[in-house]
Order: C-alpha cells, then structure tokens, then sequence
C-alpha cells in the first residue's frame, strides 16, 4: 500500500465535480502535489482548502527538476506541471494519480506506480468511506462532463455494482 499519492489536477477536479474531493484526505495515505502544480494550477482554484484537508505541496531537488524537465522534453503532450508531478512521484518513489494517458504511459515506461479517479473510487468503496448511492451520484456527475475522458465500459461496471450494493443494502 503506497504512503503518498502524487496528483496532478484533474484527479482533484474530478473528485471535486463528484463531491468527493474531501474523502480523498480521508483514505490511510497522504497527498501531495509539486509545489510548481499547486501555485500554476490549484492556489487560485481551491488552495486554502485543500492545504487545510491536509494536502503536501512538495519541492523537487535539482535532479527532480532536471527529471521534470527531461520528461515535458521525452514527450511535448506532457504539461509542465504534469512532467513535475512524475518526477515527484519517481524521485520520492511514490505512487502517481492522473487522468492524463499520456502522462500515465510515460510513468509506466520510467516504472512509476500510476493509478486513475477510478481507482480512487474503488479505494473509497473498500474503505466503506463512500456509500453506494454517494459513488453513483458522484460517478455520474464525473463521468457526464463533457471533459470526461474515463473508459465508458469500466464506468458502466462501477455503476452496476454500486446499484447492486444499493439493493443489497435495502434488502436487509
């Protein structure tokens, strides 16, 4: 089980589309982001708040920076702060969210442990965190948005099995 998530924003942004964000400081690990991602893209967004839930804002080294740098470089699709994110997550050994397939094929390439909103939701529905009914609502919401990139078929299973929880839950 990792000890520190390494997000970069859109993991945040869609827990927060959700109304989940603030069950994620709840699961047993910490969360951080490089501190070039939390001043470029979340200080003016949610920052105070996110601080307060117990976010880490964490600086890179000079080798950091020169592996962040090396990576916007290995793959131009890559943000800035997505590239900073990586190398928070390989020089720390830690595990990466995002819901960037380009920034998750470069971190399975560079062996970085990676991990999706989807698996975040599963986190939330082991832990007993999240119940059912919050999960669907949230799934939906998420994966509605027009901005939504998560995989059609593993939505439609994760909503399955929350209804089936559901039905569960009010048959006893």
């Amino acid at each position: 089980m990792p000890n520190l998530l390494v997000s970069d924003t859109s993991v945040l942004i869609d827990l927060d589309r959700g109304g989940l964000l603030e069950t994620l400081f709840r699961l047993p690990f910490g969360i951080a982001v490089p501190d070039v991602l939390y001043v470029s893209e979340l200080k003016s967004w949610r920052g105070k708040e996110l601080m307060d839930l117990g976010l880490q804002v964490l600086e890179l080294d000079a080798h950091g920076v020169s592996l962040a740098q090396a990576y916007t470089t290995a793959d131009r699709r890559i943000s800035v702060s997505d590239g900073f994110a990586l190398a928070l997550a390989t020089t720390g050994g830690h595990v990466l969210l995002t819901g960037d397939q380009h920034l998750r094929a470069l971190a399975r390439r560079e062996g970085v442990r990676c991990h999706g909103l989807l698996w975040v939701l599963d986190e939330f529905e082991s832990s007993g965190l999240v119940s059912a009914e919050d999960l669907l609502a949230g799934l939906a919401l998420i994966s509605s948005h027009r901005r939504s990139r998560l995989p059609a078929e593993e939505v439609k299973e994760r909503e399955n099995r929350y209804r089936r929880r559901m039905q569960g839950t009010r048959q006893q």
